[in-house]
C-alpha cells in the first residue's frame, strides 16, 4: 500500500474520509428526524395499542430490558393510557419463545391475559412493524423500547403505515446500554434499507382477529 504524497492527495483522502462518515450517518439523522417529535412521556402519550418488542430471554425469562418494556407497558395499561399490549418477538425455535415469556410477566403484574395478543414472528424491528399494520390491523400505536432504539422504532413503524409514538425506557449508562447505542448506529443503515426498499417480512400470513378480540373484551 503507498502512502499519499503530497497535499493534494491527502486532500483527496481526507474528503473521502469525510464523505465516508456523512453518509455513515445519514440514516441516524433520517431516524431521528421522523422521531423527532414522536418520542414522549409515559404520560404524554394514548393509544389503544401499545407494542412492546422483544430484547432476549435469560434462562426463559424477560432479561433485564426487555422486563423494563414490560414494566413500562403494564404502567400505561394501569393508568388507562392503553388497552391492549401487542408483545412482538421472536419464536423460530420451539426452546426459545419471546412473546409467550412478556405475557407470562405482563400477567403477574396485573395485565390480563385477554388483553395481551401475541406476534410469534416480530424477527426484527422492520418485520414487527409490517406485521402490526398488515396482520393486526393496528395503525395507530404506543412503541415501548429503550431510549436507544425508540427512534428507529418509530421512524419504521411510521414507513410501515402505523402512526406511532414512543415512549423510551431510561436504562442507567453501563456497558449494555453503550453497546445498544453503538448497535444502533450499525442497524440505522439496515432501518434505512428496509424504508426505502420494503421488504416483506420473514412471514406475512393471513389477517388475524387478535386485536380487535381484546379490544372487545370487557376492562
Amino acid at each position: 500500500m503507498r502512502w499519499p504524497r503530497g497535499r493534494r492527495e491527502w486532500r483527496r483522502v481526507v474528503q473521502a474520509v469525510m464523505l465516508g462518515c456523512v453518509l455513515a450517518l445519514l440514516p441516524a439523522t433520517w431516524m431521528h428526524a421522523v422521531a423527532a417529535d414522536r418520542v414522549r412521556a409515559p404520560g404524554e402519550v394514548r393509544a389503544q395499542v401499545a407494542v412492546v418488542f422483544g430484547a432476549g430471554l435469560w434462562g426463559g425469562e424477560p432479561s433485564p430490558y426487555l422486563a423494563h418494556r414490560l414494566d413500562a407497558a403494564a404502567e400505561l395499561y394501569r393508568a388507562g393510557s392503553v388497552e391492549v399490549v401487542l408483545v412482538t418477538g421472536d419464536n423460530s425455535r420451539e426452546e426459545y419463545d419471546e412473546p409467550d415469556a412478556m405475557r407470562r410477566y405482563l400477567t403477574a403484574r396485573g395485565v390480563p391475559d385477554r388483553r395481551i395478543v401475541s406476534d410469534y414472528a416480530g424477527f426484527d424491528t422492520w418485520d414487527s412493524c409490517v406485521r402490526a399494520r398488515e396482520i393486526f390491523g393496528v395503525d395507530r400505536a404506543v412503541l415501548i423500547s429503550q431510549g436507544f432504539h425508540i427512534r428507529r422504532a418509530v421512524a419504521l413503524c411510521q414507513d410501515a403505515g402505523v402512526e406511532s409514538y414512543g415512549v423510551g425506557v431510561a436504562e442507567p449508562h453501563d456497558a449494555t446500554w453503550y453497546y445498544g447505542g453503538v448497535r444502533e448506529l450499525l442497524a440505522s443503515g439496515k432501518a434505512a434499507a428496509d424504508a426505502f426498499f420494503e421488504p416483506d417480512p420473514h412471514f406475512l400470513g393471513p389477517r388475524e382477529p387478535g386485536i380487535t378480540r381484546a379490544l372487545a373484551s370487557d376492562r
